[in-house]
């Protein structure tokens, strides 16, 4: 669910006056990746990071989970829910997710995703509780996301509530020999940051990662 180029699900559900166009047909993918540096939403996780994951969808309900090294122990995600497109190609969806942890490298997050989209843009909205190992807190994200036909984008992402920090992603994907590449520079806030400036304190972060995948 959180590979580097896809969006984390968006806004709101739209009403019933939005009518789906879905297939009959169920579909059942697979996907493998590595990246550089995994970030997921402005925060890095690890240096160098392999992932893998399986999706099933049928007539827009859609369900998966997605693993990936985070150093101590995996990150194994698991969500589900539900997206429609009309033929004018607005779309939405609603669904939930939930990260997992097999080592002691972070606690369980879970929350409720919103997303909406319409032609190059995405908007995304997800309302969630950390469970952190006893003392929980309530966050939300918000992201915006611009895609561009040629494989260009740029995401900015902001958190909420309990949480704070914002980052800036610009990226490029493309294929090669049936491989799904890609390049992203991104620039988070100090809130994100694993930097620190010369006096100690946390100072804006910048990377550029590098990622590969295969899906079938």
């Amino acid at each position: 669910m959180k590979r580097l180029t896809q969006l984390a699900a968006g806004l709101a559900l739209a009403s019933s006056a939005l009518v789906a166009s879905t297939s009959a047909s169920a579909e059942v993918s697979y996907n493998i990746g590595y990246a550089s540096e995994y970030y997921f939403r402005g925060v890095l996780q690890k240096n160098s990071s392999a992932s893998a994951g399986i999706d099933f969808e049928s007539e827009g309900f859609y369900a998966g989970s997605w693993a990936a090294d985070v150093g101590d122990g995996l990150e194994v995600d698991g969500y589900f829910g539900y997206g429609i497109e009309t033929d004018s190609g607005l779309s939405a969806s609603i669904g939930y997710t939930g990260y997992f942890y097999t080592g002691e490298f972070d606690d369980t997050y879970q929350e409720i995703n919103f997303g909406l989209g319409y032609g190059m843009f995405s908007l995304g909205y997800s309302v969630g509780e950390w469970e952190g190992f006893g003392a929980s807190e309530d966050y939300d994200f918000l992201d915006l996301t611009i895609t561009g036909e040629s494989g260009l984008y740029g995401t900015v992402g902001i958190w909420g509530d309990e949480f704070d920090g914002e980052y800036l992603e610009v990226g490029y994907g493309f294929s090669f020999a049936d491989f799904d590449m890609g390049i992203a520079g991104i620039i988070n806030s100090e809130e994100l940051s694993d930097e620190v400036g010369s006096s100690g304190r946390p100072t804006t972060g910048e990377a550029i990662v590098f990622s590969i995948g295969k899906s079938w």
